[in-house]
């Protein structure tokens, strides 16, 4: 076994890494980015060193800068974590070449996986079931129409270099084909500087199943069963589970054997996942190989009582595999979800900031938590956004699957916005209840999972008002040394008549004002001409309990500042924030006067200047975060007054970039 290792990555996965690492004696080296200097991965690590700037290009995905921090450091392996470099074979190749270990399998393996077209034809000299379709060399577009035909409709084309979607196009018909193809080799040269794809026949409704593989050095190769990925938005995983609900034994057992004459077929080291799409009769096909450990191992892990970053680690240090096939025995259901810093409402759109709170579900037995950030930390704009991935374990998938909404249930981010509330919405939809979700059900669906325009109830207005009446009368601001004074009660008291205080929320950019009459716990609230009578409210542990017009309720709440966050009966979540009470209209009549950065990034484009008249949704500025660009559109019609960016400035998150003249 290893006495040091380098982890080239950052974030969850690192962390995740150096905790195995610490569990086995083995010392650990970090490196980072200067936007990484105080992120977890290097306050976990026994040393770390610093290896460029921001942006990955210019540090973690810089092979020779990372080795010779390894050759420093006395490092005797490297673990790539996934993404980044974990793929790359002149990266293993450099370490291997330095006298490094690169804890992942032979290049030769990644080459051969790293095309889809080379994967197939290679598969499909291994008795691997294959999807019907062309993955030949010739790419002249009159044979691939041809092969088009041969195929049949529907059919999908694929970057042969690709992966996330990119390069991907369904066609229905062959009328269609050649505009797609044209459109799939135009995205596929941007995305990855080749124009080489693939047909496939598209197999409508589909379910993706991937299989954990393991191999070592002395010619062992086994299965760690499957994981359903299946709920997929534009082909990225949001919820991964194993079993999965949809295999029987019979099937399960023919895909572990297809899956390991895969990694048979490369002469698999290493942990490697063979993905599958299955029809809905049941019939798989051979998809692509990961040649790495998989976001969603903790699942595997789960059901299996294993680490499988211990057995990446014992394999390449040139230990047969722990176990053999025989012995491996599954107990139980596991879900994950990652929590992600993002905005489901407007497009997904990813986000950043300062985590000015974090608070998540205690770990147990049932509930683990994989996280690279902290309260405090700052989720950047060069990194994927990921918060942490939440994991469940119990005796079946139902347990599972309650499990998952009481721990999403007491998940609380405050900072930017988060996919907490699409995460609950999706673990409570028949179609997740059931098993029946498909991988593109998702992006054919995405109203049901989203708040659109649905609003919250009066009842949930009237608890929120009641925490924070409750809180304010708690306020350690009220000094009471009588207790018994009118001085001490923060009732609103008023001399001949009743006090009213006014508590106004704002949910989702609406503002609601509940007036208030009465003190320490009995309260008549008032909104939108409807009132309520509250009595015997507490708030204690988490928990809001009163009669509301004498109706018992408990109410699981979290109060954070002026931020109420609570569950309806329904199990949705809504977050009210307190404004000033008493808001005086300078916005309503004219329209918002500033347009300001959703997050922080690059000015890319200025597409206006001051004096400019401009009409409400029209492009002013485009920036560049999250690598993506981001159009900024004015808020309403008007004259632009200022603009405070130029092309190529770096801004913060809620930085103005525009004023507009005052409407006379």
């Amino acid at each position: 076994m290893f006495d040091c290792i380098l982890i080239a990555n950052r974030g969850e996965i690192a962390c995740r890494v150096i905790r195995t690492c610490r569990r086995l004696g083995i010392r650990t080296v970090a490196v980072y980015s200067t936007a990484d200097a105080d992120a977890q991965h290097v306050r976990l690590a026994d040393e770390a060193y610093p290896i460029g700037g921001p942006r990955p290009a210019e540090s973690y995905l810089r092979g020779d800068a990372i080795i010779e921090v390894a050759k420093r450091s006395g490092a005797q392996a490297i673990h790539p974590g996934y993404g980044f470099l974990s793929e790359n074979t002149d990266f293993a190749r450099a370490c291997a070449a330095a006298g490094i270990v690169f804890i992942g399998p032979r290049p030769e393996s990644i080459d051969a996986m790293g095309s889809k077209a080379a994967a197939k034809a290679l598969m499909s000299q291994h008795a691997v079931p294959l999807v019907p379709g062309y993955h030949g060399e010739d790419q002249d577009p009159t044979r691939l129409a041809d092969e088009a035909g041969r195929t049949g409709f529907p059919l999908m084309i694929k970057a042969a270099a690709g992966g996330g979607g990119k390069g991907m196009r369904i066609v229905r018909d062959a009328a269609a084909f050649a505009d797609a193809l044209a459109s799939a080799q135009r995205e596929a040269a941007n995305a990855f500087g080749d124009t080489r794809v693939i047909l496939e026949r598209y197999v409508e409704h589909p379910r993706h199943i991937e299989f954990q593989v393991f191999g070592d050095t002395h010619g062992n190769i086994i299965h760690l069963n499957e994981r359903e990925c299946s709920a997929q938005r534009r082909y990225q995983k949001v919820l991964e589970e194993t079993p999965s609900p949809f295999l029987d034994d019979e099937r399960r057992t023919r895909m572990g054997v297809a899956a390991v004459a895969a990694a048979r077929a490369v002469d698999y080291v290493g942990a490697g996942t063979v993905e599958f799409i299955v029809g809905q009769d049941g019939e798989f096909f051979f998809m692509e190989m990961n040649t790495r450990l998989q976001v969603e191992h903790p699942v595997t892990e789960e059901t299996l009582g294993l680490d499988l970053v211990e057995w990446q680690l014992r394999v390449a240090s040139g230990e047969p595999l722990p176990l053999t096939q025989d012995a491996i025995h599954a107990v139980g259901h596991a879900i994950e979800v990652r929590l992600y810093a993002e905005d489901p409402e407007a497009n997904f759109l990813p986000g950043s900031g300062r985590l000015s709170a974090l608070a998540l579900p205690p770990v147990s037995r049932h509930v683990r938590l994989d996280g690279g950030v902290v309260a405090g930390d700052t989720v950047t704009i060069f990194y994927d956004p990921m918060i942490a991935k939440l994991i469940v374990h119990d005796r079946d998938r139902t347990q599972a699957l309650e499990r998952l909404r009481e721990a999403l249930a007491q998940t609380e981010i405050v900072g930017p916005k988060s996919n907490v509330a699409f995460l609950e919405r999706l673990v409570r939809h028949p179609v997740v209840v059931e098993g029946r979700i498909d991988t593109g059900y998702l992006d054919r669906h995405l109203e049901e999972f989203l708040v659109g325009d649905a609003e919250p109830g009066d009842a949930d207005y009237a608890a929120a008002a009641t925490a924070l009446l409750l809180a304010d009368e708690a306020s350690p601001h009220v000094v009471e040394a009588d207790p018994y004074s009118p001085w001490a009660a923060a009732d609103a008291w008023r001399l001949g008549h009743h006090g009213k205080r006014v508590v106004a929320l704002t949910e989702n950019g609406r503002r609601h004002e509940v007036d208030a009459h009465g003190h320490a716990g009995h309260y008549v609230l008032h909104h939108e001409g409807r009132a309520c009578t509250v009595t015997g409210a507490r708030f204690a542990d988490g928990v809001l309990s009163a009669r509301f017009d004498d109706r018992a309720r408990r109410v699981p709440l979290v109060l954070h500042g002026d931020r109420v966050r609570l569950h309806d009966e329904q199990g949705r979540r809504w977050t009210f924030e307190r404004s000033p009470a008493y808001a005086w209209a300078s916005e309503e009549a004219g329209g918002a006067r500033q347009l300001a950065a959703p997050m922080p990034g690059r000015i890319v484009l200025v597409r206006a200047q001051p004096g400019d008249v401009v009409a409400e949704g029209q492009e002013l500025l485009v920036m560049e975060a999250m690598k993506m660009e981001l159009a900024l559109k004015a808020p309403r019609a008007g004259t632009i007054e200022s603009i405070s960016a130029t092309q190529g400035d770096f801004v913060e998150a809620d930085a103005i970039l525009v004023r507009f003249a005052e409407t006379t």
